[in-house]
Protein backbone atom coordinates (compact mmCIF):
# COMPACT_ATOMS: atom_id res chain seq x y z
CA UNK A 1 0.00 0.00 0.00
CA UNK A 2 1.40 3.23 -0.74
CA UNK A 3 0.77 6.26 2.00
CA UNK A 4 2.41 9.20 3.04
CA UNK A 5 3.93 10.96 5.93
CA UNK A 6 2.25 12.58 9.21
CA UNK A 7 1.86 15.79 6.98
CA UNK A 8 0.22 14.45 4.29
CA UNK A 9 -2.10 12.16 6.11
CA UNK A 10 -3.04 15.48 8.14
CA UNK A 11 -3.68 17.48 4.58
CA UNK A 12 -5.62 14.33 3.22
CA UNK A 13 -8.01 14.89 6.49
CA UNK A 14 -8.35 18.40 6.02
CA UNK A 15 -9.04 17.91 2.35
CA UNK A 16 -11.87 15.61 3.17
CA UNK A 17 -13.88 18.45 4.28
CA UNK A 18 -12.93 20.36 1.68
CA UNK A 19 -13.66 18.57 -1.51
CA UNK A 20 -14.93 20.45 -5.13
CA UNK A 21 -18.35 19.07 -5.97
CA UNK A 22 -17.75 16.94 -9.03
CA UNK A 23 -15.24 15.39 -6.10
CA UNK A 24 -18.08 15.14 -3.70
CA UNK A 25 -20.38 13.86 -6.27
CA UNK A 26 -17.88 11.45 -7.39
CA UNK A 27 -17.32 9.90 -3.90
CA UNK A 28 -20.68 9.63 -3.31
CA UNK A 29 -20.76 7.07 -5.73
CA UNK A 30 -17.52 5.18 -5.23
CA UNK A 31 -18.06 4.61 -1.89
CA UNK A 32 -21.23 2.16 -3.58
CA UNK A 33 -17.86 -0.19 -4.15
CA UNK A 34 -18.96 -0.26 -8.08
CA UNK A 35 -18.05 -3.57 -9.40
CA UNK A 36 -16.91 -4.75 -6.28
CA UNK A 37 -13.78 -1.88 -6.23
CA UNK A 38 -13.46 -0.24 -2.93
CA UNK A 39 -12.70 3.54 -3.25
CA UNK A 40 -10.68 5.60 -0.88
CA UNK A 41 -11.04 9.64 -0.75
CA UNK A 42 -8.22 11.97 -0.28
CA UNK A 43 -5.27 9.17 0.40
CA UNK A 44 -2.04 10.64 1.00
CA UNK A 45 0.83 9.30 -1.16
CA UNK A 46 4.17 10.19 -0.14
CA UNK A 47 4.31 14.03 -0.45
CA UNK A 48 0.88 13.92 -2.39
CA UNK A 49 -2.85 13.64 -1.50
CA UNK A 50 -4.60 11.36 -3.85
CA UNK A 51 -8.17 12.55 -5.37
CA UNK A 52 -9.33 8.88 -4.86
CA UNK A 53 -7.56 5.80 -4.99
CA UNK A 54 -8.42 2.10 -4.89
CA UNK A 55 -5.35 -0.28 -3.32
CA UNK A 56 -6.90 -3.54 -4.66
CA UNK A 57 -5.25 -2.27 -8.24
CA UNK A 58 -2.77 0.47 -7.52
CA UNK A 59 -5.30 3.02 -9.60
CA UNK A 60 -5.48 6.86 -8.47
CA UNK A 61 -7.97 8.74 -9.66
CA UNK A 62 -7.29 12.65 -10.35
CA UNK A 63 -10.27 14.97 -10.65
CA UNK A 64 -9.13 17.65 -12.96
CA UNK A 65 -10.48 21.34 -12.63
CA UNK A 66 -9.66 24.62 -14.56
CA UNK A 67 -6.61 24.92 -12.11
CA UNK A 68 -5.13 21.76 -13.92
CA UNK A 69 -4.88 24.02 -16.67
CA UNK A 70 -1.74 26.16 -15.72
CA UNK A 71 2.04 25.00 -17.48
CA UNK A 72 3.14 24.96 -13.54
CA UNK A 73 -0.28 22.31 -12.69
CA UNK A 74 0.82 20.41 -15.73
CA UNK A 75 4.24 19.73 -14.43
CA UNK A 76 3.18 19.25 -11.30
CA UNK A 77 0.32 16.66 -12.25
CA UNK A 78 3.28 14.81 -14.70
CA UNK A 79 5.85 14.40 -11.65
CA UNK A 80 3.18 13.00 -9.54
CA UNK A 81 1.96 10.54 -12.66
CA UNK A 82 5.90 9.61 -12.88
CA UNK A 83 6.43 9.31 -9.27
CA UNK A 84 3.45 6.83 -9.19
CA UNK A 85 3.79 4.88 -11.89
CA UNK A 86 7.66 4.57 -10.59
CA UNK A 87 5.56 3.19 -7.72
CA UNK A 88 3.08 0.58 -9.62
CA UNK A 89 0.28 3.07 -9.65
CA UNK A 90 -1.70 4.18 -12.15
CA UNK A 91 -3.52 7.42 -12.65
CA UNK A 92 -6.43 8.34 -14.67
CA UNK A 93 -7.50 12.17 -14.97
CA UNK A 94 -10.74 12.85 -15.24
CA UNK A 95 -12.06 16.31 -16.43
CA UNK A 96 -14.16 17.74 -13.34
CA UNK A 97 -16.77 19.25 -16.10
CA UNK A 98 -16.74 15.69 -17.05
CA UNK A 99 -18.27 14.65 -14.08
CA UNK A 100 -20.68 17.03 -14.12
CA UNK A 101 -22.30 16.32 -16.90
CA UNK A 102 -21.72 12.53 -17.15
CA UNK A 103 -21.31 10.91 -14.00
CA UNK A 104 -22.54 7.27 -15.04
CA UNK A 105 -20.52 7.29 -17.55
CA UNK A 106 -17.16 8.25 -15.91
CA UNK A 107 -18.39 5.77 -12.99
CA UNK A 108 -18.67 3.10 -15.84
CA UNK A 109 -15.27 3.77 -17.30
CA UNK A 110 -13.29 3.51 -14.11
CA UNK A 111 -14.76 0.30 -13.18
CA UNK A 112 -13.67 -0.62 -16.68
CA UNK A 113 -10.14 0.80 -15.59
CA UNK A 114 -10.09 -1.27 -12.23
CA UNK A 115 -11.46 -4.75 -14.16
CA UNK A 116 -8.56 -4.11 -16.70
CA UNK A 117 -5.93 -3.68 -13.94
CA UNK A 118 -7.58 -6.15 -12.07
CA UNK A 119 -7.06 -8.51 -14.67
CA UNK A 120 -3.45 -7.10 -15.54
CA UNK A 121 -1.87 -7.78 -11.94
CA UNK A 122 -3.82 -11.24 -11.61
CA UNK A 123 -1.74 -12.07 -15.25
CA UNK A 124 1.59 -10.78 -13.81
CA UNK A 125 1.31 -12.17 -10.77
CA UNK A 126 0.28 -16.02 -11.72
CA UNK A 127 2.29 -18.45 -9.15
CA UNK A 128 2.50 -21.97 -9.09
CA UNK A 129 0.32 -23.58 -6.91
CA UNK A 130 2.70 -25.70 -5.34
CA UNK A 131 6.16 -26.39 -5.62
CA UNK A 132 8.28 -29.35 -3.88
CA UNK A 133 9.50 -28.53 -0.31
CA UNK A 134 12.53 -30.41 -1.31
CA UNK A 135 13.91 -30.01 -4.55
CA UNK A 136 12.77 -31.74 -7.27
CA UNK A 137 10.70 -34.92 -7.60
CA UNK A 138 12.74 -37.66 -8.17
CA UNK A 139 13.51 -39.23 -11.60
CA UNK A 140 11.42 -42.05 -13.23
CA UNK A 141 13.02 -45.33 -11.09
CA UNK A 142 13.89 -43.38 -7.82
CA UNK A 143 12.57 -43.60 -5.04
CA UNK A 144 12.05 -40.87 -2.34
CA UNK A 145 13.86 -40.90 0.91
Amino acid sequence: MITGPVRSVKLARKLRSEMSLPETILWRELRKRPGGFKFRRQHPASGFVLDFYCAAVRLAIEIDGSGHDSGAAVQADANRSHFLRSHGVATTRVPARVVLDNLEGVVKRIVEICEDRHAKLARDSDVPLHHASHGPPPRAGEDRE
